[in-house]
């Protein structure tokens, strides 16, 4: 019962890890012994978190652009290159895009379809031999996809690529749970409501506004965001699959 939690010597892919929620799970990964790989586009801005990762375990740094199907590929090439076995993929590389209902263009909502929805399917498809090799009866392999409470509940931020792309992420979770459960792979979701990336960097002015409004009266944390990765690629977690699991400080999502 100890080692429940126990994920020392894992290997571990987060994509958008070079900041906001990516990078609280990398971190939280790596404080706990697993190598971890994390991407992103922007090379600099990825390296330097590697870096300062880096500082408290393992973390490697591969720049790659997931919007494009031809880098989907190169990415997941050059881990099989390193990796015979990924214990765990963290699906959250993603973009929004707001506009009035009227004026939303063709392009905000394919460029958030794409790397939100499109790009997940296809790493993971990309990814699925090293993550069966790494799955056992006892501890199998875990695809983690980021949604948010925003495909749950209707969203005033007029950002419909992105709560369409989110409700996908959702449901695909729960096609995939199913399709891949006699490989001994496992596939969840993590509904995030409000935390603090360059996504949300433009409400955080309203941040003690917003948190008025959750039951808990605060808004996420990485350790929130980190200790729901950390526990669905635990032993504790090893017959969870298919869920959804909200972190959204008790706000109702029914509606």
């Amino acid at each position: 019962m100890k080692s429940l939690f126990n994920l020392e010597g894992k290997v571990a892919v987060v994509t958008g890890g070079s900041r906001g929620i990516g990078a609280m799970i990398a971190r939280g990964f790596v404080e706990n012994g697993v190598k971890t790989y994390i991407t992103a586009r922007r090379a600099e801005e990825l390296q330097a978190t590697a870096d300062e990762l880096s500082k408290l375990g393992e973390c490697i740094a591969i720049p790659g652009n997931l919007a494009d199907p031809e880098g989907v590929q190169n990415f997941a090439e050059e881990l099989k290159s390193r990796e015979a076995k990924i214990d765990i993929l963290i699906n959250n590389a993603g973009a929004s895009w707001g506009a009035p209902l009227d004026e939303f263009p063709e392009s905000g909502w394919d460029k958030v379809m794409d790397l939100n929805v499109k790009s997940l399917f296809f790493l993971t498809q990309a990814l699925l031999t090293p993550l069966r090799a790494a799955a056992t009866d006892d501890d199998p392999a875990r695809v983690i996809n980021i949604g948010s409470i925003n495909g749950l509940s209707y969203a005033p931020l007029q950002n419909y690529s992105y709560t369409a792309s989110k409700a996908a992420v959702h449901h695909l979770t729960r096609q995939l749970a199913v399709d891949l459960a006699t490989d001994n792979v496992n596939v969840n979701a993590i509904a995030p409501g409000f935390f603090p990336s360059k996504m949300t960097a433009h409400l955080l002015d309203h941040e003690a506004e917003m948190a008025s409004a959750i039951p808990r009266r605060r808004i996420g944390t990485p350790e929130d965001a980190a200790g729901s990765a950390i526990y669905l690629c635990s032993r504790a977690a090893a017959f969870v699959t298919g869920h959804v699991l909200v972190l959204d400080g008790g706000q109702d999502v029914s509606s």
